[in-house]
């Protein structure tokens, strides 16, 4: 399906996505000053993502978006990856910032040199590194899913990670998944690619929902049981306490006295 305007305005849709993606969550382990639960290995594998993504989506003549939407991922994943050793391993700011430059400048050079190696390949009719590239990306996002999807595992719940920043890379492969539809050649690599982290991303939503969203609700549904019963004790204690002093409570003729009344017990008391 060739339709260029939809491929380059949904994978500009997706692009926007990604550039976005990972802020909620820098925004997050930045008030909170730590990052437990967040995978600094995760970060690290996207960020090594980021290159072979760039590369396939450039030497296959992607659109603008999808080809800038790789360098973004590789960029904010480094940026998050080094918030990890900052707030977890207690880095200073300057090491983290060097480290940080030295990494972009290393993995910018190494997809420039595999861009030029590749399309010279391509002249040759050499595709199969194209192709490695692709598997190698579709890798690396995976398994750096797959890294949060253990963390899951080991403490039956899902710490550390912006479900903000899961729903906005969740839907920013579903739109680069449906540009990869409208291009002049449907691309199985590249959907392969975005369809992938799809599926893990709604995986991690299920199991949010399961071990984080349950047993919220059940907590809350408990609570609000607890402070009804609470309240029904306390109104029949208020009920009892009130039946008593009804009980208690001196007779009418005592309390109501009229002159009649004293002149009759006046007399009787002189019959006697």
């Amino acid at each position: 399906m060739d339709v260029p305007i939809a491929a380059n305005v949904l994978g500009t849709i997706g692009a926007i996505c990604w550039s976005v993606q990972l802020i909620p969550q820098i925004i997050i382990n930045y008030r909170r000053h730590h990052t437990t639960g967040l995978q600094p290995s995760m970060m690290l594998l996207w960020a090594s993502a980021g290159v072979p993504l760039g590369v396939y989506n450039i030497t296959e003549n992607f659109n603008i978006a999808l080809r800038i939407q790789a360098q973004i991922l590789t960029f904010l994943s480094i940026l998050t990856w080094s918030q990890c050793y900052y707030y977890g391993k207690h880095w200073s700011l300057v090491k983290c910032a060097v480290i940080l430059v030295g990494m972009c400048i290393l993995m910018g050079g190494i997809e420039v040199a595999l861009i030029f190696a590749l399309k010279a390949a391509t002249k040759r009719h050499v595709t199969w590194p194209v192709t490695f590239m692709a598997v190698l990306a579709a890798v690396f996002l995976a398994a750096g899913v797959l890294r949060h999807y253990w963390d899951i595992y080991t403490h039956r719940t899902v710490r550390g990670i912006s479900f903000i920043f899961v729903g906005i890379d969740a839907a920013g492969d579903l739109f680069s998944l449906v540009s990869v539809f409208f291009q002049a050649e449907l691309n199985v690599l590249g959907m392969a690619i975005y369809g992938t982290e799809l599926a893990l991303w709604t995986g991690v939503f299920i199991c949010g929902g399961y071990f984080n969203l349950l047993p919220w609700i059940k907590a809350r549904v408990s609570t609000r049981r607890q402070r009804m019963e609470n309240e029904r004790q306390t109104q029949g204690q208020q009920g009892e306490r009130g039946s008593i002093a009804l009980h208690e409570m001196p007779s009418s003729t005592s309390v109501f006295r009229t002159p009649a009344s004293g002149l009759v017990e006046r007399t009787s008391t002189g019959n006697r």
